[in-house]
C-alpha cells in the first residue's frame, strides 16, 4: 500500500540524517496516515479513506468532505475519492 494521502496527495519526502560530524545519510519522511471514515452530508453515506492528519484538518477547516472534494482538483485525489466526487456532482446536478 502506497504512503500517499487519498485526499491531498501528500506523499513521502526524502532528506538527510545529519550526524554531529556533519555526515549525511539518506532518510525518508513519511506522512502520518490514518484510516478514517468520513461522512458525506449530501449523499447520506460514509466513506473510508486513508488520510494524513494534515489532510483531515484541511477537510474539517473547509466544512466537511463534500466541500473539500468539490474544491480540490482531480489530479490530487485518489481513484476512490474521484468516485465519491463524481457521485457528489451527479447528486448536485439532480437537485
Amino acid at each position: 500500500m502506497s504512503r500517499i494521502c487519498e485526499l491531498t496527495g501528500k506523499g513521502r519526502q526524502v532528506g538527510h540524517n545529519v550526524s554531529h560530524a556533519n555526515n549525511k545519510t539518506k532518510r525518508v519522511f513519511l506522512p502520518n496516515l490514518q484510516n478514517v471514515t468520513l461522512m458525506s452530508e449530501k449523499l447520506g453515506r460514509s466513506f473510508k479513506f486513508r488520510v494524513s492528519t494534515h489532510g483531515l484538518r484541511s477537510v474539517e477547516h473547509n466544512g466537511g468532505l463534500d466541500n473539500w472534494l468539490l474544491k480540490t482538483s482531480d489530479d490530487k485525489l485518489s481513484a476512490n475519492a474521484l468516485k465519491v466526487k463524481r457521485e457528489l456532482l451527479k447528486a448536485q446536478a439532480a437537485a
